[in-house]
């Protein structure tokens, strides 16, 4: 779709309410569509290693900025003590997870699986994690030899996810 002047600022006004919880947020990258009466907008902002991303439809893609605005500041809200925590870090550095049983207030690992896994190309990997039953699936993509993430979308198409470095 084209981007109206007005709708651009609209959209920076709107997402520049969220330097309010946090100053240094990363550059947003905004997708906007229209498809037949569905106004969709899907926002993802990269903050420090981590990703705030949000995404909504409705009949109005002014109503649509709304509410995306409205998930991330959620998204801010709850994982401020996280993110804050994170924020200024050297890059590579590892927290250990939160354990069942440590009094923290993060969540809690309550289950670790291993699991061997072969080479396998894309298609291999989505046919797999249907096969399993799984919203996802951790694969090593025999094509790249890195470890990629299948994952099934709302609107039933698949995505990947891949490394960079």
């Amino acid at each position: 779709m084209e981007v109206t002047v007005a709708l651009k600022d609209y959209v920076e006004k709107r997402l520049g309410k969220l330097d309010k919880y946090m100053e240094n947020l990363g550059e947003a990258q905004v997708t906007m569509s229209v498809e037949k009466e569905t106004h969709r907008i899907e926002v993802t902002i990269p903050i420090n290693g981590m990703i705030l991303r949000g995404e909504e439809s409705t009949g109005d893609m002014y109503a649509s900025i709304d509410q995306v605005v409205e998930k991330l500041e959620k998204q801010v809200e709850r994982y401020k003590g996280r993110i804050l925590r994170r924020v200024g870090k050297p890059t590579g550095e590892h927290r250990p997870p939160v354990l069942a049983g440590d009094d923290s207030d993060g969540p809690e690992v309550v289950r670790t699986k291993k699991f061997a896994f072969k080479p396998m190309a894309v298609e291999e990997a989505v046919l797999q994690m249907n096969l399993l039953g799984h919203s996802f699936f951790v694969f090593s993509n025999a094509d790249t030899e890195q470890v990629n993430v299948v994952y099934k979308r709302k609107d039933g198409n698949y995505g990947l996810i891949e490394p960079t470095f």
